[in-house]
């Protein structure tokens, strides 16, 4: 990996594995690196064979320097823990479950001077979260507050306030071997992918949780700002005017966006 022009790029100087390291990895992360399913929808139209599709730490971070882009939680926690490993930290992937939903979430874990920390960009968890499988933990982040809370052998519920949706999902703390790990991220380009047919970005810009999906429609960009909702509407509902919009308001690479509109999976 690129990892002095990747680190530029979060905002962050190289330095030896500490927790405070880890906070601003994800504070860096968060604010330059979207959850998005835009470069998702474009690459799966690109690509013929699912097999090629995924973009592996390398690609993933070559495009988020150039394109402004980041992905959903299988590439974005891989192309993270790859992160985390060059910068020294023992870390491992986990693939989890989101209520009946299962194997649909993943997360990394870091373990540093005997202490599990939940690191997950493809949540995103805006900060470190410390696992303790005796009791629950808590972490609080400018935007949310998040628990872990044991249930059961290496499982945590994860959690997050105040939200309408506060259970985030089912942490199954346990390494996942590194070809699965990537089994299973070919597997969620195929027919049961998710995330194909709708694009969502959520990003933090100037300080504000923000969202976009083009599932609601009219379209608008979200604005979540001291537990309220804005909703920023877009005039003109054309797919290259919104294209237009959403990728100057997160930062993305305009063609991107407009390959997804044209390419969404209906």
């Amino acid at each position: 990996m690129q990892l002095d022009h990747i680190l530029e790029y979060l905002g962050i100087k190289a330095q030896t594995p500490s927790v405070a390291l880890l906070y601003a990895l994800m504070d860096g992360y968060t604010k330059r690196v979207p959850w998005e399913s835009a470069s998702r929808i474009a690459r799966r139209a690109d690509v013929t064979a699912t097999e090629d599709c995924p973009r592996w730490p390398d690609e993933f971070w070559d495009s988020a320097l150039e394109y402004g882009t980041g992905g959903t939680c299988f590439e974005s926690n891989y192309a993270f823990s790859a992160l985390l490993t060059a910068l020294g930290f023992e870390t491992y992937l986990t693939i989890n479950n989101m209520g009946s939903t299962l194997g649909c979430h993943t997360a990394c874990v870091v373990t540093l001077a005997d202490q599990r920390w939940l690191m997950d960009a493809g949540y995103p968890v805006h900060v470190p979260l410390p696992l303790d499988p005796t009791t629950a933990t808590e972490a609080v982040s400018p935007y949310l507050s998040y628990a872990a809370v044991p249930d059961g052998a290496r499982r945590f519920q994860i959690e997050r306030t105040p939200h309408p949706k506060p259970n985030c999902f089912t942490l199954i703390d346990l390494p996942v071997p590194d070809s699965d790990y990537r089994a299973a991220t070919i597997a969620d380009y195929g027919v049961n992918g998710l995330f194909l047919d709708t694009i969502i970005i959520n990003k933090l810009v100037n300080g504000q949780l923000c969202r976009f999906t083009s599932a609601e429609q009219p379209f608008h960009i979200q604005r979540f700002v001291n537990g309220y909702r804005y909703d920023d509407f877009i005039d003109d509902p054309s797919p290259e005017n919104v294209a237009t919009k959403v990728a100057q308001f997160f930062t993305i690479d305009q063609t991107i966006l407009q390959r997804a509109f044209a390419n969404l999976r209906h």
